[in-house]
């Protein structure tokens, strides 16, 4: 994980035009050492929102960092409904970053399904025309490590993918307020 991380960073801010684009498929992660994920895990949904808000600063700073840089980051996020409480978490986290700039696209997994024959979309991003990584996670949806591929022609046709993907989704405000904003905390069991 720590040659991953350290790629990811070596080739995040030197992206140039074509940008950061990534595809969430998953519907449950784990995510320890997010301290708003953390707080989530062991029930306390008041707190976790509160770290998120409190993150809201550094993302924007993120933001600012990357629109300095020359380029945009911007993600699909497959949701199913309906909302389990990961998700419902996860689309807090991603407002916020959406309100900041890193713009945020749903879609459904009907507009996914016939690329989904044998497996579910894998979870990919591309880094420009550089690179491009599909993480891998654990059985208990724990980051575990990612593969990297620099095949350019590969690179630039899950690009254009995702972005297909994003052209087609709903703008993630509107799907908040209509989806997510309206369920009670979620429930831990």
């Amino acid at each position: 994980m720590d040659a991953y991380y350290a790629d990811f960073e070596k080739h995040f801010w030197v992206i140039g035009d074509l940008g950061f684009w990534k595809l969430e498929r998953q519907q449950f992660f784990k995510e320890p050492g997010y301290d708003s994920w953390e707080a989530f895990a062991k029930g306390d949904w008041k707190e976790s929102l509160r770290i998120l808000e409190a993150g809201r600063a550094d993302m924007a700073d993120y933001h600012r960092r990357v629109e300095e840089h020359g380029f945009v980051a911007r993600r699909v996020r497959v949701v199913e409904e309906p909302i389990i409480p990961y998700l419902q978490w996860e689309l807090h986290a991603l407002r916020i970053r959406d309100q900041c700039g890193g713009s945020v696209r749903i879609v459904g997994p009907d507009q996914v399904a016939e690329f989904e024959h044998d497996t579910p979309l894998p979870e990919l991003y591309t880094l420009g025309s550089t690179v491009m990584y599909q993480a891998i996670y654990d059985d208990d949806g724990a980051l575990e490590s990612a593969r990297r591929f620099v095949d350019r022609d590969l690179i630039l046709r899950c690009q254009r993918f995702i972005q297909d993907l994003y052209e087609i989704g709903q703008p993630l405000e509107p799907f908040f307020a209509s989806h997510v904003a309206t369920l009670p905390p979620p429930r831990q069991p």
